[in-house]
């Protein structure tokens, strides 16, 4: 199949960003809005679909609860970046090029990669034909529409982590009517220090969901879940939250990546085989002083920022600064009133201080919705997206001058 090649105006400095996640879109409207007034500039976002995937509200989407659709399009809106609608098939990072559902050629001079994670449907049998996934929002309408049709039934929940912890308290609170099992190796909450998990468990229990810790997933079959060392649930639906994985795609394209395929970067984003590409939110490997950062929306939109700002500052002949960042919060969801949040250390370590209940829930709702204003304030003063909670205080990053 021939492909149509994107030739670049001359002089003018093309930069593609791959994924409009959290991080995704962060880089794409703070570098555009950073840059465009500059001609010499051409800021393309790409991305599958035009709707936004609201990953922290997913677990209200698989329960049937309408949620604001956010346009891709519109978020962009006024920054003058331009949006490709396509999958992202190949890149080759020697050529400096990215094929677009195999038809179309963009090429670029530096790539931000932020194709992000999905669940790992594929490292137990079964789970990918089997199993629902909270990948995206259709994923999650999909399962939606299965338990609207169950009326009654057992419904497991396999991964006992916080999209696990969310999407059973979810469901067992809009369907009151099914048997919600959560299952996984860890307990919930494990992460959280004494009292946030106990209260975290002590909803769960209110809320009707059984917990089964210290087992692990062997297998998914129609009508139950098989557990390694023998035994089985039996399950009239199965939620998959057991782990993630990334694309393959950068593995592919040649680029340096860690033992999960994520894009190894140094400390200014930048993947450390191929300088012209930045790494950011989940797809990328970002070494800290307390090891490598894990995929949050916390992490993310944060990474985005900096790999903006850091592509500006090179633009400009200057050295881009080291990247910069500690967790602050663990806020975790349990049905639409109720709530806890853990506040950690940079290196995520839990805090004394927590919070639950209603004013949880509270917090937790500003936290989801912080998005939207950030990106609408960095399109009008694009230096506010600079800011960032860091170990109880914010920590800004440095001004391009």
């Amino acid at each position: 199949m021939s492909a149509q090649q994107e030739a670049g105006s001359a002089g003018v400095h093309r930069v593609v960003v791959l994924g409009a996640g959290y991080a995704g879109m962060a880089a794409a409207v703070q570098l555009a809005a950073r840059t465009g007034r500059h001609a010499d500039v051409r800021v393309t976002l790409v991305n599958a679909q035009e709707r936004f995937t609201e990953r922290m509200r997913l677990h209200m989407t698989a329960t049937g609860q309408p949620v604001a659709e956010r346009s891709v399009p519109e978020l962009l809106a006024g920054t003058g970046a331009r949006f490709v609608r396509g999958w992202v098939t190949a890149v080759d990072a020697d050529a400096r090029t990215v094929r677009i559902d195999d038809a179309t050629v963009l090429r670029y001079d530096t790539l931000v990669y932020g194709l992000g994670s999905v669940a790992d449907t594929a490292s137990v049998p079964g789970v990918a034909d089997h199993a629902y996934t909270l990948n995206s929002s259709l994923d999650a309408e999909a399962l939606a529409a299965r338990l609207a049709r169950l009326g009654h039934g057992t419904v497991v929940v396999a991964g006992t982590g916080l999209t696990g912890v969310e999407s059973a308290a979810e469901i067992a609170e809009r369907h009151p009517g099914l048997k919600v099992v959560l299952l996984g190796r860890t307990e919930p909450g494990a992460s959280l220090g004494p009292k946030a998990g106990a209260y975290l468990r002590a909803a769960l229990d209110r809320l009707g969901v059984q917990v089964r810790s210290g087992v692990q997933v062997a297998k998914v079959l129609p009508g139950e879940v098989g557990l390694t060392g023998g035994g089985s649930v039996a399950a009239d639906a199965v939620v998959w939250a057991s782990g993630t994985r990334v694309s393959p795609l950068a593995a592919a394209a040649g680029l340096t990546v860690d033992e999960r395929g994520r894009v190894v970067t140094d400390a200014s984003l930048r993947s450390v085989s191929h300088p012209s590409v930045y790494a950011v939110g989940d797809a990328a490997a970002v070494r800290q002083g307390y090891g490598v950062m894990h995929g949050t929306c916390q992490g993310g939109m944060p990474t985005g920022v900096h790999a903006a700002v850091s592509i500006v500052r090179a633009l400009r002949g200057k050295q881009p600064r080291p990247f910069r960042f500690g967790y602050y919060h663990t806020p975790v969801s349990l049905g639409r009133h109720d709530a806890v949040v853990q506040f950690t250390r940079p290196d995520d370590s839990p805090r004394r201080v927590h919070l639950t209940g209603r004013t949880a829930a509270w917090y937790k709702e500003t936290v989801t919705a912080s998005p939207w204003p950030t990106f609408g304030r960095m399109k009008k003063m694009p230096a506010s997206g600079a800011f960032w909670p860091r170990g109880g205080r914010f920590t800004r990053i440095p001004k391009v001058r």
